[in-house]
């Protein structure tokens, strides 16, 4: 077969940005040069949950997980000299989605490019923000409105670009089974369609090019085999779906396309070496089978586990894709697995499965109703919970981890401040001050923005009424209006929401068996309870800043829950302030606080500081996440009794440690109860 005659590779994107708009262009200048063929802007926690950088609960979190993008001249910084009606470009952004995308096209407008040119994807499926990721902002229906307006006006006005990306990554991270993913997406797909069509925005004629424009964000674990069936059975159902409920004829509008992450819940921190070979199975899942095959595929780096991957590390995971696409002869094939009987039977028992869940789902009132009784948050913690059930146990192994995990020294990890990237503590305070300045003369030359009152008025008026949401806000782009101010009118209209934890309704994970650990550490719990006089030890989880992954923390507090623990969970988004209110309030003998998003270095120790002040010094304060060694030392000097970090996956032996450190705080003798 000759070289003309192979197929397209899949678009090559590495998820990327960080500190500042700067900062970022930069990378993805580097990142272009190097080959990659389409960009992925992550935004920061405070851009996400429509947050200025200035915000009280913005801080430690800007600039940390991806880019902060405050207005339109920050959207000018990120893609300056970067040509937009060349680009493909993925946005990973859901509750502004719609500010984020009329910011782009603001600038793309200011290039002097044609709108309908522009290609590219908004993540923009809130519904699993509700269960996973915790970047929402506005309740259900809003959000879902948001949603609607924003496809029906990309459809009708910018038809290259895709609006959202019904994203089943985040629900696997969170601890669903492939049937759970593949359900759970679906009925996502079909809330979103059926408010669409109801709105009256778009005419039967043109049904078809709505459902074309809907693209799926998976996830690829290490199960090769059932990730890869898994994909198939993901392109049968939607295939079914799209024909028998909207009578959609045209094959065409009709396929499944989907991006691709593959699996960070799986990346390890011991070991971390192991993750290269784990992102090369998971990678094959979605690319081997040519009829399943992702449309477009980013990797995640070795080091995600330890912390913000490097510049290197990015090409090391864009070199893999590459080596695939243009080295073996995989695209020279048509699908190597028709007519597999062991495929076809996998995948026939998945689309079924699949099904009667959906139609479960269905019989609930859709996806917002099953969002909103807490049934999905439920399932998910269930799910997860038990898969690190099978963990503990060794049923499930983990090379590495709770298997073969004997090592020679890692010259990766030789020198661990270095094998990873660092975001300067001082982008914050810069970042800070240039939102400052941009609000103080975004009237004024160079940018003449008219006034935002007027602007802001508008929003607040269309989201009163039922006018499409898209037109005030690009107003509000073209008036200099920050990210802060567009979510803020919107609250104002909408309110903010609360979602379901999902923590009080999972069942027991860990039995307490007789002899098992778990039935000593209920022991310890016990013991200690009584020889301090109270009914029940509390202990209170809490999430400070914006950081929303909130599966770490969950399963911390239902192992709590079930190791005989009073457990207050109020879920995220929280100051430090809020958390010792509650903690005082509550009377709690230890405080566990869960960080994934680098903010820790700030956050913890301001609680540490305000129960000092409280005079609440006996409450030991336990830290977790994604915590590299430097800042573990720092926050232990500062007065952490323990900090745990991915690495330490025997949630059951954590809670042990926690009784411990109560009973250090309060001078209680050390408890040695036998397993």
């Amino acid at each position: 077969m000759t070289e003309r005659q192979k197929d397209r590779p899949w678009l090559m994107r590495t998820y990327a940005g960080h500190s500042t708009a700067e900062a970022s262009n930069e990378l993805y200048r580097r990142n272009l040069a190097k080959g990659q063929t389409g960009l992925s802007v992550a935004f920061d926690l405070p851009t996400q949950t429509g947050y200025d950088s200035d915000h009280i609960l913005a801080r430690g979190e800007v600039g940390r997980v991806g880019v902060p993008v405050a207005h339109v001249g920050d959207m000018r910084r990120l893609f300056q000299d970067i040509p937009l009606d060349q680009m493909n470009t993925s946005m990973t952004i859901n509750a502004t989605a719609m500010w984020l995308l009329a910011l782009y096209q603001v600038v793309a407008e200011e290039q002097g490019v044609d709108i309908t040119q522009l290609q590219g994807t908004t993540q923009n499926d809130i519904v699993k923000e509700y269960l996973s990721r915790g970047t929402h902002v506005f309740p259900p229906v809003p959000s879902l409105r948001l949603t609607t307006d924003m496809i029906c006006y990309t459809v009708n006005h910018i038809p290259k670009w895709n609006p959202i990306n019904i994203c089943s990554y985040h629900l696997q991270e969170a601890g669903a089974t492939p049937v759970q993913e593949i359900a759970y997406a679906m009925s996502t797909a079909i809330a979103v369609l059926d408010a669409v069509f109801a709105s009256g925005q778009i005419p039967e004629d043109r049904r078809g090019d709505v459902v074309a424009r809907i693209s799926f964000f998976v996830n690829a674990g290490v199960r090769f085999i059932e990730e890869m069936c898994k994909m198939r059975a993901f392109g049968r159902i939607w295939d079914e779906i799209t024909r028998e409920r909207y009578g959609i004829e045209d094959p065409k509008q009709r396929r499944f396309r989907y991006g691709v992450q593959v699996n960070s819940l799986g990346l390890t921190e011991a070991q971390p070496e192991n993750n290269v070979q784990r992102i090369v199975l998971e990678m094959l899942a979605v690319t081997l089978s040519k009829d399943a095959r992702a449309r477009a595929v980013q990797l995640p780096a070795w080091n995600e586990a330890l912390g913000l991957p490097r510049p290197w590390d990015q090409q090391w995971s864009l070199r893999i894709q590459q080596v695939l696409a243009h080295e073996s002869d995989l695209l020279e094939y048509a699908d190597i697995f028709d007519g597999s009987h062991v495929i076809e039977a996998k995948v026939a028992s998945l689309v079924e499965e699949s099904l009667a869940e959906i139609d479960r789902i269905e019989e609930m009132g859709g996806a917002m109703a099953a969002v909103e009784s807490g049934y999905l948050k439920s399932q998910l913690v269930s799910s997860h919970a038990e898969r690190r059930g099978r963990i503990e146990s060794g049923q499930e192994k983990i090379v590495g981890v709770n298997i073969f995990n004997t090592t020679e020294p890692n010259p990766l990890t030789a020198d661990l401040d270095t094998a990873i990237q660092t975001v300067d503590p001082a982008v914050e305070a810069r970042v800070v001050a240039s939102l400052q300045r941009w609000r103080d003369t975004r009237y004024q030359p160079p940018f003449n923005h008219p006034r935002p009152c007027k602007a802001l008025e508008r929003l607040k008026e269309a989201a009163k009424g039922t006018d499409n949401l898209m037109e005030a806000t690009l107003e509000c782009a073209r008036a200099g209006v920050t990210t802060g101010e567009w979510a803020g009118a919107l609250r104002e209209v909408f309110g903010e929401f609360r979602a379901p934890t999902g923590v009080s309704s999972a069942p027991v994970a860990v039995p307490a068996e007789e002899g098992s650990a778990m039935a000593g550490v209920r022991r310890k719990v016990d013991v200690t309870a009584r020889e301090m006089g109270v009914g029940k030890l509390r202990f209170l989880v809490g999430k400070p800043g914006l950081d929303g992954h909130s599966n770490g923390a969950e399963q911390i507090a239902v192992r709590a829950r079930d190791a005989g623990f009073e457990v207050v969970y109020q879920g995220i988004r929280l100051t430090p302030e809020q958390i010792v209110d509650a903690a005082l309030a509550e009377d709690v003998h230890a405080v566990g606080l869960s960080i994934l998003s680098g903010s820790h270095a700030q956050l913890v120790p301001d609680v540490l500081e305000r129960l000092r002040v409280a005079g609440a010094t006996d409450i030991p304060v336990i830290a977790g996440g994604i915590i590299p060694n430097g800042d573990a030392e720092q926050l232990r000097a500062a007065g952490v009794a323990a900090v745990f970090t991915p690495k330490d996956f025997d949630i059951t032996g954590i809670i042990g440690r926690i009784v411990d450190e109560i009973r250090k705080a309060n001078k209680l003798d050390p408890l040695e109860v036998p397993a």
